[in-house]
């Protein structure tokens, strides 16, 4: 494989599916015969990674003909075709499971995203994504969150400055921070600046800091969120994190956080159900 396969998620994923060849098919299957398929959601759920599926058949068979019917970010309610393709029987099967493995987990992603946004309907704040991602999928997560009506937090460590309590373990002070943030806006200008607080003494020291634009509540209770957003709302926004669930991020985003990140959105979203089903049309 080359270097440049081994960063692209779907030549890894079907060099490790296909291997030296897919046997199964090669036996049962006359490699004459046509076939229509098509992909159909199963259940209620948004859909993401379409044409990602799409691409997956395109790249086993450049002659299959291959149609996204329902693009990302359509919520179904189960029975609706998802994708369409026409070809060889023998590439459709071959491509089948990596194409729905790709789907299921992307609109798994985007249905929870879906439940969370429709969950703070109403309120300022705005559900983000985190970088608790499947290694080498983060894109393709990152772009489910945003079909499901979320919002992409940092992509990386690259593009944004987070600071975390780990980060100030090595005791650094209050004026070691404040002259590293002020290098920041010196040497990255347009990067944003997001810093950590577990109390509400944290938040008033930040609050003394310019060139912070987020300050991140780390599992606070509501009524400590609140006493935080009174103390700094007409300075920085503000982001509530950790321990956050459909049933409580309603009460999360009553307290007037601006966002609510959401680990659970990319690691633990549960995968649709979505079949691939298979009708020969002669040879």
């Amino acid at each position: 494989m080359s270097e440049a396969a081994a960063l692209d998620p779907i030549a890894r994923a079907l060099a490790e599916d296909i291997g030296t060849g897919d046997l199964t098919t090669q036996l049962f299957v006359p490699p004459g015969l046509q076939a229509f398929a098509r992909i159909v959601a199963k259940q209620k759920s948004v859909i993401a990674g379409a044409e990602t599926a799409a691409e997956v058949f395109r790249r086993v068979d450049a002659k299959l003909h291959v149609q996204v019917r329902l693009r990302d970010g359509t919520s179904v309610i189960g029975g609706e075709t998802v994708v369409e393709i026409r070809g060889r029987a023998q590439s459709i099967l071959t491509a089948e499971r990596v194409a729905l493995n790709f789907l299921q987990r992307l609109s798994g992603i985007a249905t929870m995203t879906r439940a969370f946004v429709d969950s703070v309907a109403g309120s300022r704040a705005k559900i983000l994504d985190t970088r608790k991602t499947t290694p080498g999928l983060r894109a393709l997560e990152k772009a489910a969150v945003v079909a499901g009506g979320g919002r992409n937090h940092r992509f990386g460590l690259f593009d944004m400055v987070m600071v975390k309590d780990n980060h100030l373990s090595g005791g650094s002070g209050f004026e070691q921070m404040r002259a590293a943030i002020q290098r920041v806006r010196t040497e990255h200008p347009g990067i944003r600046v997001e810093v950590e607080a577990d109390n509400l003494q944290q938040v008033r020291s930040f609050l003394e800091i310019d060139g912070i634009d987020v300050i991140l509540l780390d599992n606070m209770p509501p009524s400590k969120m609140r006493e935080a957003i009174a103390l700094g709302k007409a300075k920085v926004e503000f982001e509530a994190s950790g321990g956050v669930s459909l049933r409580n991020v309603r009460q999360i985003a009553a307290t007037g956080v601006d966002y609510i990140s959401v680990g659970a959105l990319t690691h633990s979203a549960p995968a649709v159900d979505l079949s691939l089903e298979l009708t020969p049309v002669g040879t």
